[in-house]
C-alpha cells in the first residue's frame, strides 16, 4: 500500500502541489494526467525526494514513512523515479550504477542475478550489451535515455515506479519496446505499483489500467476509471 496524505509542495514561497491526498493499492497501474504546468512532475519529483522543492504531509510505503527520508532511502525502500528528462552523468557508466544500485537495494543477492536481469532486459528493449559501458544518458538520443530508463525498471523491479512522460521523445519502434516491457514488468512484477504520467494512451495499448488522477493548476480534481481517459480525449481538461 501506498499512501500520500495532506502533501503540498513548495518552490521557495510559491505552493505547486496542493494538499494533495491518495491511497493506492499495491500492484495497481494508475494513469496521471493533466494539462501541462498542472503539477504532475513536480509531485511525483517531490515524492522522490528531490531537494529543490519542500513538502509537507505524508508519504507511507507499507506502513514505513518515507517523507522524512532522503533520496537514495527513499530508493532503498522500493521507490523509483523515472524522470522526464533524464539527466547525464558523466563518468558513471551505466553498468557501474546499476551495480552500485543492486548493491543497495539487494545487499544478499548475487550478482549473477543481477547480469540475468541484465541481459533480460536488454534483449526486451533491443539494446546492445556495449550500451551498458556507456556513461548514464551521456550522448544519447531521447529514445535511447527512456529506454535505459526502463532497463533500470526491469533490472532492480522497484515496488513503486513512478513514470513521468516515460513516452515523450519516443518515435514508434521504441514506443513499441516500451510499451512491451511496461507488460512484461506487470507479470514479472505483479506486486509493484506502476504510476503512469502521460498525456497520450498508446503508452497504455494492451495495459490494465486500475486508476486514473486528474492534476490541474496543483489539485487533484478527478479519481476515477479508465473511462476517464476517453473523456479527456473527447472533452480536454475544461470540464474540470
Amino acid at each position: 500500500m501506498f499512501s500520500i496524505q495532506n502533501f503540498s509542495v513548495f518552490v521557495a514561497t510559491q505552493n505547486i502541489i496542493k494538499d494533495f491526498s491518495c491511497t493506492f493499492k499495491q500492484g495497481a497501474t494508475v494513469v496521471v494526467m493533466g494539462p501541462n504546468g498542472s503539477g504532475k512532475s513536480s509531485l511525483v519529483s517531490a515524492l522522490a525526494g528531490h531537494p529543490a522543492y519542500q513538502t509537507t504531509g505524508e508519504i507511507v510505503l507499507n506502513n514505513g514513512a518515507l517523507h522524512d527520508l532522503s533520496p537514495d532511502k527513499r530508493a532503498q525502500q522500493g521507490l523509483f523515479l523515472s524522470m522526464q528528462y533524464p539527466q547525464e552523468i558523466p563518468g558513471v557508466p551505466l553498468n557501474v550504477l546499476l551495480k552500485e544500485s543492486w548493491r543497495a537495494l539487494y545487499p544478499t543477492a548475487s550478482f549473477d542475478e543481477l547480469n540475468t536481469r541484465i541481459k533480460f532486459a536488454c534483449e526486451l528493449l533491443k539494446l546492445d550489451p556495449v550500451f551498458l559501458e556507456r556513461n548514464v544518458n551521456e550522448g544519447l538520443s531521447g529514445g535511447e535515455k527512456k529506454r535505459s530508463e526502463i532497463l533500470q525498471l526491469l533490472v532492480l523491479q522497484p515496488k513503486v515506479a513512478l513514470l513521468d512522460e516515460i513516452d515523450s521523445g519516443l518515435d514508434v519502434d521504441s514506443l513499441k519496446l516500451v510499451n512491451n516491457a511496461l507488460k512484461i514488468f506487470k507479470v514479472i512484477c505483479p506486486d509493484s505499483l506502476l504510476i503512469i504520467i502521460t498525456h497520450y494512451q498508446h503508452i497504455l495499448d494492451g495495459i490494465h489500467v486500475d486508476q486514473v488522477l486528474v492534476m490541474k493548476d496543483g489539485l487533484l480534481v478527478a479519481d476515477g476509471d479508465v473511462s476517464l481517459i476517453n473523456t479527456i480525449q473527447q472533452h480536454g481538461y475544461d470540464q474540470f
